[in-house]
């Protein structure tokens, strides 16, 4: 059995509703929206290379006056999904519909997508029904990102595309309101996997990292990316208005999935954070999840990714990097409030538990979720501040847990990730990718 079709992360085979869910606790009744979370979800029977490549399927909760009203799980009607059609078509273009939208679902300017990064994005309803791919009115000729930042100052989303053949990434804004008014190409040499990036209240910063395409596994099983040494790790600092160049910064070789924020020091630097892999850890990580693991890399602890620290230095041009734990963590989440801005708190997921970072003090919080005795898993955690917030963690973090009983819903303190509440969900929900809060006033 392939580990991705198995545990806690095998797919479910349907799709189901249900209301009125039982809650432990006191549901905060502030939260009035929904809690989203997408992941891939093979249809039963389906081939499946690799669990990044599974159908999108959307898990969501709508929460209201304290009451847990609906669960409803739904998979992302993408091209790929009702007419198998090929991305690759004829002639050696690309089709941007045929994708599986599986790894983040937001939303921007009153409308709801799943994301995928090698695809367009997929509007849906506030229900999750599929309504179609969006190319803002024939404006996006490129794939976009999974991972969108909204500058929290102008409501505007900043996101990328990387491509498999020129341009290998293009930069795009889409204002508050939907419209996409701002394209860039950005040099870089090469077909990477950018999986993430970030960004600051001027800048926008690029890892360009040696996760590269290979067009000779393009038609095997799997992921067509490898490691590759030649091509270098670089972080890259580029002004957001003005369209001046971009200045890159060599790092040691190591490769990101998931940063955690950016912002701009006192000095005029950028200081970046995210969950680092090494070279052998992201190979064993690869073989771990549905590619073939490198032999060489056996005596790995798979798939280790430690919160790392980069700081870049426009005086000297050069970025000096630090290790902020060694525990292996995923997913850094923090207030999106702050999104590009100073901050103290980071949340993450390691292994059946999370774990706080307050960077200001150096120190860290940790707490399990009966993953080491129970067999359990923990997903991402989304943070949602109080309507009366006054300290950046007073609020809550979303997040789904499950074990061989079945899945939840828990809605921790952020302050001390005591649970506050818990909603039990009618089916055990697949370990998946990301989700995000969406509150009444953004969509009904």
């Amino acid at each position: 059995m392939d580990l991705w079709l198995d545990g806690h992360r095998a797919p479910v085979p349907d799709e189901i509703t249900a209301h009125d869910l039982p809650v432990t606790g006191d549901l905060p009744a502030e939260l009035n929206g929904r809690y989203l979370r997408n992941g891939p979800n093979p249809r039963p029977g389906e081939p499946s290379g690799h669990w990044f490549t599974g159908h999108g399927m959307v898990h969501g909760i709508r929460l209201r006056d304290g009451r847990a009203e609906w669960y409803r799980n739904r998979w992302v009607r993408t091209n790929r999904f009702t007419g198998d059609t090929p991305f690759v078509r004829e002639g050696g273009t690309f089709d941007l519909t045929s994708v599986q939208a599986n790894t983040h679902v937001i939303a921007h300017d009153g409308t709801v997508y799943a994301l995928v990064e090698v695809g367009l994005p997929y509007a849906l309803t506030p229900d999750l029904d599929t309504i179609g791919p969006c190319d803002f009115g024939g404006l996006l000729t490129t794939a976009m990102t999974a991972h969108p930042k909204r500058d929290p100052r102008t409501g505007d989303l900043l996101f990328f595309g990387y491509g498999f053949v020129p341009p290998y990434l293009t930069y795009h804004r889409l204002s508050a309101d939907g419209v996409l008014v701002e394209s860039r190409e950005v040099e870089v040499p090469g077909p990477t996997m950018m999986h993430d990036f970030a960004i600051t209240e001027h800048h926008v910063v690029w890892l360009d990292l040696p996760m590269v395409f290979d067009m000779e596994l393009a038609g095997r099983p799997g992921m067509p990316f490898r490691w590759d040494d030649a091509y270098g790790a670089r972080l890259g600092v580029m002004p957001r208005e003005g369209g001046g160049p971009v200045r890159w910064y060599d790092v040691d070789p190591c490769y990101v999935f998931h940063v955690g924020n950016a912002y701009e020091n006192e000095r005029g630097g950028v200081v970046l954070t995210g969950a680092r892999y090494r070279d052998a850890d992201i190979t064993a990580l690869w073989g771990s999840i549905g590619g073939e693991p490198d032999p060489a890399s056996a005596a790995a602890d798979l798939g280790a990714s430690r919160l790392h620290r980069w700081t870049l230095d426009p005086a000297t041009g050069r970025a000096f990097e630090e290790p902020l734990d060694d525990r292996n963590v995923e997913f850094p989440t923090h207030d999106d409030d702050r999104t590009g801005l100073p901050h103290r708190f980071l949340y993450t997921v390691a292994g059946s538990g999370l774990v706080k970072y307050d960077l200001h003090t150096g120190t860290s919080a940790e707490r399990d979720f009966g993953g080491r005795a129970g067999g359990g898993h923990v997903g991402e955690a989304v943070f949602v501040p109080a309507e009366d917030a006054r300290a950046e963690d007073d609020g809550w973090l979303l997040t789904i847990a499950s074990d061989p009983s079945g899945s939840r819903l828990l809605v921790l303190n952020a302050g001390d990730l005591s649970e506050r509440a818990r909603v039990e969900l009618p089916r055990r929900v697949p370990a998946g990718f990301h989700g995000s809060w969406i509150p009444d006033d953004v969509v009904r």
